[in-house]
């Protein structure tokens, strides 16, 4: 089984925080890593205030950590990819990470501008064609910087290996909603990361909650199934969760380490404004699949 850390935010004290989090479970950073990406989760144009996105200064302060452990000219580039209803230049300014990148001096990527190579994986049988990126293929070190959230009723939970679909450089990742399991865990195999950490300070719900949390594993299935846990959801009953363990992309079991996960639960929000905002954003995407259908721009 394997280690997932659960340590509470004190003082506002993320560097803290994030250090205990990678000691318990024995992380240690590869002293040979020089080119490093962090997948922060820039889903939408939701602030981080909402709890729907990582907190830049989250992502800062994990610059400061890794700097400290190799050196300070490390090569880091902070990726994401556009979506059916976002695009990566207005979504890098909007969410502070413009501002991010000029002061600690790292590369902001958007992956479906990235020169790719097609891979093929399969899924229970049936194969994918996943473009990878370069700048994800050419990596040392890959690190998953995600949130906890409800998402729609197919997938239910959205949490790390949710937030590696949006490494997909292809936009229109609609096309993939009917088969979101199997394309979640697709797009995992094709891109492996090495470590997951849960900005979980300010979480969504039925009103954004200070929850305090920071989760740390080396396994994104263990993960996700310690995040669905905290909101109330059996891991079971997500798709992804069990079909990437079958898939061998890890464990669903796992140690718990730090404060009990019990703690977490029972400060957790409920989810039904949550998916009133959810609802909104796919919406949008709908009139923009009709738009496309009607050959709008």
């Amino acid at each position: 089984m394997s280690l997932v850390s659960f340590v509470k935010i004190k003082n506002n004290d993320f560097k803290a925080a994030i250090l205990d989090a990678l000691g318990l479970i024995n992380f240690e950073f590869r002293k040979d890593a020089r080119k490093i990406i962090i997948k922060p989760n820039m889903c939408y144009y939701w602030d981080c205030s909402t709890g729907q996105t990582t907190d830049p200064k989250f992502v800062g302060t994990l610059i400061d950590v890794i700097r400290g452990n190799l050196a300070s000219d490390v090569d880091i580039s902070l990726v994401e990819s556009e979506g059916s209803a976002m695009r990566c230049k207005h979504v890098f300014k909007f969410l502070g990470y413009e501002k991010l990148a000029e002061k600690y001096s790292v590369k902001l990527v958007n992956l479906s501008e990235d020169k790719s190579d097609p891979v093929e994986v399969t899924v229970g049988g049936k194969p994918f064609h996943i473009k990878v990126p370069r700048t994800i293929q050419n990596a040392d070190l890959k690190i998953n910087v995600t949130k906890i959230k409800y998402s729609l009723e197919k997938i239910k939970i959205s949490c790390a290996l949710k937030n590696i679909f949006g490494c997909n450089p292809y936009q229109k990742k609609f096309i993939y909603h009917s088969e979101l399991n199997e394309a979640i865990v697709a797009i995992n195999k094709a891109m492996k990361f090495d470590l997951c950490l849960i900005d979980g300070n300010i979480v969504a719900g039925s009103q954004p909650c200070k929850l305090g949390l920071v989760m740390a594993s080396k396994d994104s299935v263990a993960i996700d199934a310690s995040a669905a846990k905290i909101a109330r959801v059996n891991p079971n009953t997500v798709g992804y969760i069990k079909l990437a363990q079958k898939e061998g992309l890890g464990d669903a079991h796992f140690v718990s380490m730090g404060v009990p996960i019990d703690y977490f639960i029972t400060r957790y929000p409920s989810r039904n404004a949550q998916k009133k905002l959810m609802s909104k954003a796919f919406n949008v995407v709908s009139m923009l699949k009709l738009g496309n259908r009607l050959g709008l721009e």
